[in-house]
């Protein structure tokens, strides 16, 4: 069962997050293997793998990123080697000129300024996914995934050069 249906939604990008919260914690509590701890040993196997299974699609449907990759792979979108390696030229250079420039960051505004953009990228970027996945366009759907991966990334380098900074201040 995907996850989608394991939780009763929609498979759609844009998942209202209190409904996937009232499903999650509705099935969790029906499947907790607590509950099940006097019950026969196939039952108290079955709990724990429904529980296990729950866990794993919420965690997958709550991140919108991972929802994305989630989506894509079911569509039969194929990403290169490890789904981290940027193939793309083009999204290459731009993330080499950014890493730059955050390495280039002497201040906290400036590494705000750099993050700002990266998040900004990560909206824009998952906004236009919807209409790709409705076009069923295959390439462009993996572009865009890898542009969001990057973008999360950088965004992760952001926040470590913040903190560099603000300890080399303190």
């Amino acid at each position: 069962m995907d996850h989608f249906a394991r939780l009763g939604l929609p498979a759609a990008l844009d998942l209202d997050a209190a409904a996937l919260d009232r499903a999650y914690f509705a099935l969790q509590r029906q499947w907790h293997p607590d509950r099940f701890v006097s019950r026969g040993p196939e039952e108290r196997a079955r709990a724990s793998a429904e529980a296990a299974s729950l866990n794993e699609a919420y965690r997958t449907l709550k991140d919108p990123l991972s929802r994305a990759f989630y989506m894509a792979s079911r569509a039969g979108v194929e990403m290169p080697g490890d789904g981290k390696t940027i193939d793309d030229p083009e999204l290459l250079m731009e993330a080499m000129e950014a890493r730059e420039a955050l390495h280039e960051a002497g201040t906290v505004e400036a590494v705000d300024a750099l993050a700002a953009e990266a998040r900004q990228g990560v909206q824009k970027a998952l906004a236009g996914l919807a209409s790709l996945f409705l076009a069923n366009d295959r390439a462009a759907i993996r572009k865009a995934l890898l542009r969001l991966r990057y973008l999360d990334k950088f965004a992760e380098e952001a926040r470590a050069r913040r903190m560099n900074i603000e300890r080399s201040n303190a």
